[in-house]
Order: structure tokens, then C-alpha cells, then sequence
């Protein structure tokens, strides 16, 4: 791929890279708001255990997925791990 110049940056631009980027950002915000509802259901008191409870659900499966979409994306060479220095 020919280094290209993206924002003052130059070198390789990798597309699906930033797509994931922003993907996982998406599901890390989507797991948060998810727990302070949760949190926020539990603090009302309102006695709802349900909502508290989907809230909860919500982000074991949006934690369950990235995991599975990290690890698909390592597999399929879009992310690469490296080594600390």
C-alpha cells in the first residue's frame, strides 16, 4: 500500500483498521451506558428488578461480542498485536 498524507499524518492508511477503531469505541460506550443504567436502576430503588436486570444482560452480550469481533478481527489480519517496549 503507497504511504499517503491523512490529517499531517504520512504512511500507510489502513481503512478497516479505523473502521474497527471505531466500532469498538461504539460497543465500549454502548457497555457503559448499559452499566449506568443499570446502575441508575439500582439506585432509584424503585423496586424494578427487571430493568436492572436487561440492563445487565445487555452488557455481558455487548462485552461477549467485542471479545468475539476482537478476535475475529485478529484472525482475519485487520488488527495486529504487538509487543510492549
Amino acid at each position: 500500500m503507497p504511504n499517503q498524507t491523512f490529517g499531517g499524518r504520512t504512511g500507510p492508511y489502513n481503512r478497516p483498521m479505523d473502521i474497527g477503531r471505531l466500532l469498538v469505541v461504539a460497543i465500549l460506550i454502548a457497555i457503559i451506558a448499559s452499566l449506568g443504567s443499570a446502575l441508575f436502576q439500582m439506585a432509584t430503588g424503585k423496586g424494578d428488578s427487571g430493568k436492572m436486570l436487561k440492563a445487565l444482560i445487555w452488557r455481558i452480550g455487548l462485552s461477549v461480542a467485542l471479545f468475539v469481533l476482537l478476535m475475529l478481527a485478529w484472525k482475519a489480519g485487520i488488527i495486529q498485536p504487538h509487543g510492549v517496549k
